[in-house]
């Protein structure tokens, strides 16, 4: 996550649970049901977190090797995932960065001859800020684990559910944005570019964040709580109390300050970022010590599960329900 301090002086399980979405004429009542059985293992979780956060990849700075060696693993998880390229390549090269980045972005064609011409976007960032010249006990690599192979981690298991299960009415944009960590610079040029192609976006579900559980009353929070109805929506796409309001993401102005903004401020339709750090659960933002070892596993992949229901039903209900408030 950008700058969100600027304001501021073995043993592995599978997730076992059903994700039971429903497809719905209006907001309130079911009218018919729709099973959507998928277990997100957590074995695969880790295997995709604990490469992204490696050291291997030397913190995944935007214009660096360590940024391409991301970007090789991402474009193979599509590829193995049949997740179609959107552009002629998986790579999106940056009109807004000096050197050489891309984001990587995938797609899945939506089932219906009609909403498949909608798009969802589910995003993270997947780069970070590298190596620093002062370093922790002799560790001088930010391995940005929470932020945000976490994120990118979800976003990747996402697209896999998708692709098994083939529950998508709508199109879906995935995305994985360079240069986030420079000034949102990777969603900045595609909103640019999609929007000059006249894309229709419906919603953008960003996650930042989310390697670590919050000891509240709900899995996790949005940023911009109060400017769509996106909460509520999915907290009823779950049947839980899975989105809650966090007084610190308005104080700290969230919403601004990561991928979701750059698609807002364009298309100006319900675009938010979903996160678990909640500044007092983590204590290694922007730190050498944000690395795998630091990271939930079994909460990461229990968030995805919670998750699913919602973006299906961002996927396949027959309007818009999600929709901006002010």
């Amino acid at each position: 996550m950008k700058n969100i301090f600027l304001s501021l002086p073995k043993i592995f399980l599978v997730c076992f649970s059903t994700a039971t979405v429903f497809a719905q004429t209006n907001g309130t009542l079911p009218l018919k049901s729709i099973e959507a059985v998928y277990q997100v293992n957590e074995k695969e979780v880790a295997a995709t977190l604990q490469f992204l956060a490696s050291d291997a990849l030397e913190g995944r700075e935007t214009g660096q090797p360590g940024l391409v060696k991301a970007a090789d693993y991402l474009e193979q998880f599509f590829k193995d995932n049949n997740v179609k390229p959107y552009f002629k390549s998986y790579r999106d090269t940056l009109s807004t960065f000096k050197e050489t980045a891309f984001n990587v972005v995938g797609y899945l064609e939506g089932s219906d001859p009609v909403l498949k011409n909608e798009f969802i976007l589910l995003s993270a960032h997947y780069d970070h800020i590298g190596i620093t010249k002062k370093g922790v006990n002799g560790d001088f690599i930010n391995n940005g684990a929470n932020d945000d192979a976490s994120g990118t981690t979800a976003v990747a298991e996402m697209a896999k559910y998708f692709s098994i299960s083939k529950n998508n009415k709508r199109s879906i944009l995935f995305v994985f944005f360079a240069g986030e960590e420079k000034g949102l610079l990777g969603s900045k040029h595609l909103t640019k570019k999609l929007k000059a192609q006249n894309f229709n976006l419906y919603t953008h579900f960003n996650i930042e964040m989310i390697g670590v559980p919050m000891k509240r009353d709900y899995l996790a929070y949005i940023t911009g709580f109060d400017k769509s109805n996106m909460a509520a929506k999915i907290n009823e796409y779950t049947g839980k109390k899975t989105i809650g309001f966090l007084p610190k993401e308005a104080e700290y102005q969230l919403f601004y300050r990561s991928d979701n903004f750059s698609f807002y401020d364009v298309f100006k339709v319900p675009c938010q970022s979903v996160s678990t750090f909640d500044f007092e659960n983590f204590e290694f933002y922007h730190h050498v010590s944000d690395d795998f070892k630091a990271m939930d596993v079994p909460h990461m992949t229990s968030f995805i599960q919670e998750l699913l229901p919602a973006v299906t039903q961002m996927a396949n209900t027959a309007s818009h329900e999600i929709i901006m408030l002010k």
